[in-house]
């Protein structure tokens, strides 16, 4: 994947704040490296409760054929098990419903209710391109077209081909989901989309976009309305 330094700009809606192509190659890891925007704080810590067995992870990691593009099994021997998708004790003032990022800990919750919340593993911002504060989901999409931003493209002219729009796809840095998180009716230029790249889990690698397992990222898509809240806390 291109690693990409620079900053993403408003006008960029179609683009991740940029999912890291190894070299010569244009794929999901370089565009995860970017812009970095500042919000404010909120939430409390989750402690899991008993966690997934290996021969589950496999049958919830396994492969979704029915996808438009159908998703492969997730290599689970290249993830830690502490990050496997569980329910935990999670205390907070917030409603059910809410999704919650702890980038410190590598993990994003949707409360649950009564004290509960389901918990993903998930990749990160990298150091000095973490942010945190209040949004909610402004949009959603399932296999979403990808814009480099310009910025990306004056630094890494490889992208310059995707510049209407990478279509949807595997090899596509959103994924099966995204959930685009906005402010006061802007788009922040962050999202939380699915990652295909099990090594990523438990990273920080990302302009600010949080990605999760494209199975656990299709589970939370599918249980979110456009409107959640979304707090994302201090790394």
């Amino acid at each position: 994947m291109i690693i990409d330094g620079g900053n993403a700009t408003t006008g960029d809606m179609n683009a991740a704040a940029s999912p890291g192509l190894r070299p010569g190659l244009l794929g999901r890891r370089s565009f995860l490296v970017g812009s970095a925007a500042s919000l404010g704080a909120l939430g409390l810590a989750g402690c899991a409760s008993d966690g997934m067995s290996f021969a589950e992870a496999q049958r919830v990691y396994g492969p979704v054929p029915e996808e438009k593009f159908p998703i492969p099994a997730v290599d689970i021997s290249k993830v830690d098990p502490k990050y496997y998708r569980r329910t935990v004790r999670y205390e907070t003032r917030e409603e059910p419903g809410t999704i919650i990022v702890d980038p410190g800990n590598y993990y994003v919750y949707r409360i649950e209710g009564d004290g509960n919340a389901t918990r993903y593993g998930a990749n990160v911002g990298r150091d000095g391109f973490r942010w945190s504060g209040d949004a909610y989901v402004g949009r959603k999409a399932e296999w979403a077209t990808w814009t480099p931003p310009r910025e990306m493209i004056k630094r890494q002219p490889e992208a310059a081909k995707y510049a209407r729009g990478m279509p949807g796809g595997l090899d596509n840095p959103l994924g099966a989901r995204t959930l685009y998180l906005y402010q006061n009716g802007a788009y922040t230029l962050y999202t939380i989309y699915a990652s295909s790249d099990p090594e990523s889990i438990g990273s920080g690698i990302t302009s600010g976009c949080v990605g999760l397992l494209s199975q656990d990222m299709i589970h939370l898509y599918d249980r979110t309305p456009v409107k959640t809240k979304v707090v994302v806390l201090p790394a």
